[in-house]
């Protein structure tokens, strides 16, 4: 298999897109994945990547901190491109106005008619997908949901970011950049792949149900039938003032066949919580404490080698509460020190994609 990466951090988008170009100009690639903090014109970017790989599937989005191997980046670009060894198809397809429709039929269409079988029957073990969603669109869910609907194929992915300024994310395709949009990719790898999906908590015996939400808002009203801020605080001990200093430490999760699903507070609003992921009504969450993120992102490495024999290259779509922790704890090092002998490229989210939209986790795609 091969798989190079690069990264830039020269300015304008042209310089940087010269620049990943002269470092894989030897390199024949027949998809190109990017991510690109906000810094960039991302519409500029796009085009200048792919008119220097014009024989590749170019697609990525803009982030909140960019990954390579051994680096924590920020104001980068980073890309990893797949020649015909590794790849033996492609195909992307834009999902235009998710907050208003964000039907995926008509990409699906367009995947059956490039791979000639239908989405429902295509083997989950020969073809992945990879998503990225407009980060500020509150779309992910019905874009996952959809997915789902439609076929048995894992799609893994992230939220873009802007550097957490929080007015504009973007995703890319063909040269251009879209916002309100989602960038969907259907990959037929030659090589084995394997997912990774970590998130550092433990489960703590403090249950919360949803019993009144605002669904459209991520806003969960009501707890246990308690408001909602005020359940929190009382399974913590603390007071409704201080409950928003444990948001990152403790999030909820649903739990289900001892997999966390993790949804994170954003904000109190009154006595209601705002989650950056939605949690339904009549929906068991329980109160998570936060573990050591290095040394559970190594294991869940280590472990995924030992099955797979070898990793050959990594994505890794990193949730920007956990970067953000690892800043606070000085661990940002460590962290990407982890990914420095293996080929991998990422970015810092707004969301995880991975049989759903969650929180506070990285999912990675794995190649063998």
């Amino acid at each position: 298999m091969s798989v190079k990466t690069a990264y830039s951090t020269l300015c304008p988008a042209e310089r940087a897109a010269g620049d990943i170009y002269s470092q894989l100009q030897k390199f024949d690639p027949k998809m190109v994945i990017f991510f690109a903090s906000s810094a960039f014109d991302q519409a500029v970017l796009s085009q200048k990547l792919q008119e220097c790989f014009p024989s590749a599937v170019t697609f990525g989005c803009s982030t909140a901190g960019e990954i390579i191997s051994g680096k924590m980046l920020k104001n980068s670009v980073v890309a990893m491109a797949f020649d015909e060894e590794t790849i033996s198809g492609v195909k992307v397809e834009v999902v235009e106005n998710i907050k208003e429709d964000g039907d995926v039929k008509k990409a699906f269409a367009s995947f059956e008619k490039y791979y000639g079988e239908p989405a429902r029957q295509m083997d989950y073990k020969k073809y992945t997908g990879i998503v990225l969603i407009d980060g500020l669109s509150m779309s992910e869910e019905k874009i996952m949901e959809r997915i789902g609907d439609t076929t048995n194929v894992v799609f893994v992915g992230g939220s873009a970011g802007d550097d957490l300024k929080f007015e504009k994310t973007y995703v890319c395709a063909g040269g251009k950049a879209y916002t309100n949009a989602a960038v969907l990719a259907l990959l037929k790898p030659k090589t084995a792949f394997d997912f990774i999906k970590t998130q550092s908590f433990d489960v703590l015996n403090k249950k919360l149900v949803a019993t009144k939400v605002i669904p459209e808002k991520r806003e969960v009203v009501e707890f246990n039938g308690k408001p909602a801020a005020v359940a929190y605080a009382e399974a913590l001990g603390v007071s409704v003032k201080e409950a928003a200093n444990f948001f990152m430490t403790h999030p909820l999760g649903l739990v289900a066949e001892d997999e966390i699903f993790v949804r994170s507070p954003q904000k109190i609003t009154g006595n209601s919580m705002v989650f950056y992921c939605n949690i339904l009504e009549g929906m068991e969450v329980y109160v998570l404490q936060d573990r050591d993120i290095v040394g559970e992102t190594w294991s869940a490495i280590k472990s995924k080698k030992r099955r797979m024999g070898q990793i050959t290259g990594i994505i890794n779509f990193n949730c920007i509460l956990r970067t953000l922790e690892l800043e606070q704890n000085g661990e940002t090092g460590a962290y990407a020190g982890l990914f420095s002998e293996i080929p991998t490229i990422g970015f810092s989210t707004y969301g995880e994609a991975f049989q759903g939209h969650i929180n506070q986790t990285a999912t990675m795609l794995v190649f063998k």
